[in-house]
Formats: structure tokens, C-alpha cells, sequence
């Protein structure tokens, strides 16, 4: 009897891992396979062995694209995941009025497609857009910058629009995790003296310890596969400045043709997520 359930549950996810069999996995070994090779995709193609992966470590452009996408991190998944904590704590321990709709308003830019954002935030980073009127405006005309133009403020500019995205997921999530701790906890730490500071370490944090992996599972992988934002905002630029690696994907591909490099960077990518995820579980269940 066991048996026979476990082959009719086996038929009915049968559809569902044929479909992702076709889509997913034959053509991600196919892009394995390409990656070997040089060309165009439609003539011939050239077997060159493991040069385009070479390539991604001795060209300076292509290695820098993931020193990018690394530093993209502190923006996407650090910052959020910081301030997150921060106002979870606090407002578990304050009653303020009208959460829910807060904790929506912040959730929001999660689910607006990224390319609207992206167009939203380049023209409030314009030289001639909002954010610079406003600081010309408040007297602070020095500080005003061409954001998105500019080679020190380019990558910081898209990765601050990365924490504006992720912050209300990460949130969320934390607040949903704060308010399964049961309060008995916060009340023992309080008897035996604990201050907000020494409460937070002892009882918050240790409590919310899987939603944090979760929220860095989620944020890593965002910043990690950037695209939409950075091809809208600054398509790399300036110069290279914020070229990432599904950007350079994308133009090995479909502006350079060249099919095996842009399998090859793709492929990288995939490990590169595979393993940050891999080593954020295994902390996470170390820490357990």
C-alpha cells in the first residue's frame, strides 16, 4: 500500500518536473555545454576547452563585474537586514499605532516591477531631477551630484535603490519572526537586568535567527543576479563602473554574439549563487 502511494504521488508531480526538465535543466546543461566553445550560436562554433572561463578571471572587466555584484550585497541584503533588526526590536517593544499599514507601504517596492522603479529612481537621480532641486533648494547645492554619472556615486546610487527595494521584504519578514518569540523570554531577560541592548542580543536575535537566513537567501540572490535595475539606470555605465555579471551575460550574447562567453559568465553566476546560498544554510545551521 505504501508503495502504490508513493507512485501515484510520483504521477502527479510527473507534469511539473517534465515541464522543468525542458525549460530548466536541459537547457542550463546546454549552456554548460556552450560554454566550451567560441562563436555566434547560428555558425559554427569553435571548441576552445575552458578559455572563456579563463577569460572571466584574467579580464578585468569580467572579474570586476563580480567584485560589483559582491559589493552590491552590502546594499541589497547588509543595509536592509541591519535597519530591519533595528526597527523590529523597537517595534515589538513600542505599540505604535497603525503598523500594518506601515509595514505595507514598505512592502510595496518589493512587488513593483523593477524596470517602474528603475525609470522612477533614474529620473530622481538626474542631474537636473528631484533629489538634486531638493538639495539646491535646502542650501545644500554642494553636495548635489551626477549620480548616476559619476564613477565613485554610480554603484552606490543603484545599490541604495536596491535597499530601498529589499528593506520592506526583509521587515516583514522580521516582524513576522519578532512576534512568534514568546514574551516570557523578554520578561526573564528583564528580571535579570537586561537592557534593550544586552535583550536584543540575548533573546531578539537567537529568536529570529532562521527569518535572517531566509532574508539573506533572498537579498543575496537579488543582488547577486541584479539586471533589470542596472540596465535600466546606468547599462553599466559609466564606463564599467557598474557593469554586473547578468549584464555582461546579456551583452556577450545579445549585442557581442558571443554565445560561449555569455554561457560561460552565466555559469559562474549560477555556482557563485549556489555556493553563497549553501554557505548562508550551513551558518545558519550551524548556529542552531
Amino acid at each position: 500500500m505504501p508503495g502504490e502511494a508513493r507512485s501515484v504521488a510520483y504521477l502527479y508531480i510527473l507534469p511539473a518536473a517534465l515541464i522543468y526538465a525542458l525549460f530548466v535543466f536541459i537547457p542550463f546543461i546546454h549552456s554548460i555545454y556552450l560554454s566550451f566553445f567560441k562563436g555566434n550560436g547560428v555558425t559554427r562554433m569553435e571548441f576552445v576547452g575552458i578559455d572563456n572561463y579563463i577569460d572571466i578571471v584574467t579580464n578585468p572587466v569580467l572579474r570586476s563585474a563580480f567584485v560589483h555584484a559582491f559589493e552590491l550585497i552590502v546594499f541589497y541584503s547588509l543595509i536592509p537586514i541591519a535597519i530591519g533588526l533595528f526597527l523590529a526590536s523597537v517595534l515589538h517593544r513600542s505599540r505604535i499605532r497603525g503598523v500594518a499599514f506601515y509595514r505595507t507601504a514598505l512592502f510595496l517596492p518589493y512587488v513593483i516591477a523593477p524596470t517602474a522603479i528603475a525609470v522612477i529612481w533614474r529620473w530622481i537621480l538626474a542631474p537636473r531631477g528631484p533629489l538634486n532641486s531638493f538639495l539646491e533648494a535646502v542650501g545644500l547645492g554642494a553636495l548635489a551630484q551626477p549620480w548616476l554619472g559619476d564613477f565613485t556615486w554610480a554603484l552606490p546610487s543603484v545599490g541604495m535603490v536596491g535597499t530601498w527595494v529589499m528593506f520592506g521584504l526583509v521587515l516583514a519578514l522580521l516582524l513576522a519572526g519578532v512576534q512568534k518569540i514568546p514574551l516570557e523570554l523578554y520578561e526573564a531577560a528583564r528580571l535579570d537586568g537586561a537592557g534593550p541592548w544586552m535583550e536584543f542580543r540575548a533573546v531578539t536575535l537567537p529568536g529570529l535567527r532562521y527569518e535572517i537566513v531566509v532574508a539573506l537567501v533572498l537579498t543575496v540572490t537579488a543582488a547577486l543576479r541584479n539586471f533589470d535595475i542596472i540596465y535600466v539606470m546606468t547599462s553599466g555605465g559609466p564606463g564599467n563602473a557598474t557593469v554586473v555579471p547578468s549584464y555582461l551575460v546579456y551583452q556577450q550574447a545579445f549585442k557581442v554574439a558571443q554565445i560561449g562567453a555569455a554561457a560561460a559568465m552565466g555559469t559562474v553566476l549560477i555556482a557563485v549563487i549556489v555556493a553563497a546560498n549553501l554557505l548562508i544554510a550551513r551558518a545558519g545551521r550551524r548556529d542552531a
